[in-house]
């Protein structure tokens, strides 16, 4: 693998901590709460709000509102090409540790 190949398979939308946080944290969990990723993650609203935008726009994640009880919630999940996307880059991490040994 060539130096370069490890900035330039992966764009700067997923690539991004929180966001890459937020993709690990949606393809362990299968679907996330909007409050579930405040708890986990101890960021403000407005930060987890615009990293979830930026992920939906590029069309990693996807939401929907649900009722539960008497109030309502978001929930995020991957797309297929945001699960595509994040076992690329879990396939990109087992190469370069295994060529590293």
């Amino acid at each position: 693998m060539e130096r370069n190949d490890l900035y330039t398979q992966f764009d700067n939308i997923f690539f991004e901590k929180t966001r890459l946080s937020m993709m690990t944290i949606l393809y362990r969990e299968g679907q996330v709460t909007f409050n579930r990723f405040k708890e986990i993650m101890g960021a403000s609203d407005g930060a987890i709000y615009t990293h979830l935008q930026k992920l939906q726009e590029a069309g990693y994640t996807v939401q929907k509102k649900e009722i539960v009880g008497n109030s309502a919630q978001t929930v995020y999940s991957l797309t297929s090409q945001g699960k595509k996307m994040f076992q690329k880059y879990m396939s990109f991490l087992e190469e370069v540790v295994l060529k590293g040994r």
